[in-house]
């Protein structure tokens, strides 16, 4: 079984779907990488698990998420009983370091000596910032992955080292080459393994966009991820295990998938900047950037998590700051107070969202939005907005290809559909594996 889903890994490259490699999982399976090492992809939204047989031991990277972390463990006993010796956590998001606990807990019931853990030295000050934010990141992950109900954890296990650019260690004869990064987090760690010539990549390779526009969440570096893929193809490594999807194996194709990464992110960084530096607005900036299509249709860049779009406007915020260049958005108006004013304007909510179904009929979705947004805005109680807002926002999400839209929309869809019958169930439940 771990050899047909090293094959359907292999066939990703020429054609890759999320779903159809999730359902290929199962649940978690140990796949092989190299001589004496591994990794476990799990199904749903949560990282993959790599390990290194060594003579003191295992050195595993990453540790799965809280509801994953009992069936990746015992997936990882079914290739070997060693103990834990080291575990590198390759950055600090919930789905690849909410495991440890268990780990730990694990190593104690056999009798085992403490874990090491290793990490890049952002990490404490990471989950120190998750604490003091818990309920926003609640409220902005449940938004994101549709999870009802979802908690954000406020206890995390923090590295017993802690390194600054690289870091080298040596276990079991084994030599491990810890680099830092900055792409979809400032705590990175990608890792050179000489011996085996495999890169251990996080998430800076996750089979899609990088994810470096994410809306609802802290800033992203684009020029930094495209930097850090150039630095692991200086390595010319046979194999690379990223932190979501299948491995890549053949030093052409690493090559190649490093090199194609690296590009479009400088395309997207240098675009943006230049048009900055042009005096232009964020709004002029984003009709204005050519995307690099021919890129954005390789297997391991499709749009499905992050959208290139939302790229562009972490570039400028990161540059810029929060202020888009208009002038009535330095101190705007209160929204409600704007959408009133337009109600007014157009006669009623209810014009607004006879306009704003009319544009959706046409397909101009983005400005169909708006008025159905203005609608439920100027009259909150108006059951007919919400209901238009409903059907704007079920085909804005329809015509998405990105989780990160999507959810916003679906998101919406659910606010509104509490207004017009309060009495509907909740939908259901869903385990992506970020808890």
């Amino acid at each position: 079984m771990t050899e047909d889903l090293r094959a359907i890994g292999d066939a990703c490259w020429t054609s890759y779907n999320s779903g159809d490699w999730n359902r290929a999982i199962g649940t978690s399976k140990v796949v092989p990488v190299a001589e004496d090492i591994i990794y476990i992809p799990t199904r749903g939204v949560v990282g993959n698990v790599t390990a290194v047989r060594t003579s003191e031991g295992l050195v595993v990277f990453d540790t799965g998420s809280a509801s994953t972390a009992r069936q990746i463990y015992d997936t990882l006993r079914t290739w070997d009983s060693s103990p834990i010796h080291t575990v590198i956590f390759t950055h600090g998001h919930v789905d690849h370091v909410m495991g440890a606990a268990l780990f730990e807990e694990e190593a104690k019931k056999r009798g085992e000596p403490p874990i090491r853990f290793i990490a890049q030295r952002n990490m404490p000050a990471r989950f120190a910032r998750y604490v003091a934010t818990a309920g926003f990141n609640s409220n902005i992950n449940s938004r994101q992955f549709g999870v009802r109900d979802f908690r954000w954890p406020t206890q995390f296990r923090t590295p017993d080292v802690t390194y600054d650019a690289t870091f080298k260690i040596t276990v079991g004869g084994v030599t491990f080459e810890l680099n830092h990064g900055m792409g979809e987090t400032d705590d990175h760690t990608w890792t050179w393994i000489p011996h085996r010539k495999v890169i251990v990549s996080g998430d800076f390779v996750i089979w899609a966009v990088p994810n470096s526009g994410n809306p609802q969440k802290v800033q992203r570096y684009t020029k930094p991820w495209a930097e850090a893929f150039r630095a692991m193809a200086t390595k010319q490594a046979d194999a690379l295990v990223p932190g979501h999807g299948p491995a890549i194996f053949g030093a052409d194709r690493v090559a190649t998938l490093l090199a194609d990464g690296a590009a479009f992110l400088d395309t997207m960084h240098d675009q943006v900047l230049a048009l900055m530096n042009e005096g232009k607005t964020l709004d002029e900036i984003v009709q204005t950037v050519k995307l690099p299509t021919d890129l954005l249709e390789r297997p391991y860049l499709q749009p499905t998590y992050d959208d290139p779009e939302f790229l562009i406007r972490n570039i400028w915020r990161l540059y810029g700051g929060w202020w888009d260049g208009d002038p009535a958005h330095l101190k705007p108006a209160p929204t409600n107070d704007l959408a009133a004013e337009l109600a007014n304007l157009a006669g009623g909510a209810s014009k607004l969202a006879q306009r704003a179904r009319e544009l959706a009929a046409k397909g101009d979705l983005r400005l169909a939005g708006h008025l159905a947004e203005f609608a439920v805005r100027a009259e909150p109680t108006n059951t007919e907005a919400h209901r238009t807002r409903i059907e704007v926002n079920k085909q804005r999400s329809d015509s998405e290809r990105t989780l990160m839209a999507k959810g916003v929309f679906n998101a919406a869809i659910r606010d509104s559909q509490a207004i017009v019958d309060p009495t509907a169930p909740p939908p259901p439940r869903r385990n992506v594996g970020i808890g």
